[in-house]
């Protein structure tokens, strides 16, 4: 199991005790949501840089690059 860290944040006394009165298990609540903004963000991140790369890779003429894998086999 990794390391953990305690984090903590204000909220309202009373937003707190309803928590509590409804049974929500607070720290596990922020945990979920924390990993879920993680990998929501990430995935964000992800799909930008791939967006980036797949305009430098449309700029390749395929043709061209396999003319010259040919030449280069056919010179060897």
């Amino acid at each position: 199991m990794g390391r953990y860290v305690t984090v903590s944040a204000k909220v309202r006394r009373e937003l707190l005790e309803e928590a509590k009165r409804l049974n929500i298990n607070v720290s596990e609540l922020i945990r979920r949501t924390l990993e879920e903004e993680v990998r929501r963000r990430k995935l964000v991140e992800l799909e930008r840089r791939l967006k980036r790369k797949g305009n430098i890779l449309a700029k390749i003429d395929v043709d061209e690059v396999v003319r010259l894998i040919r030449e280069d086999r056919e010179a060897r």
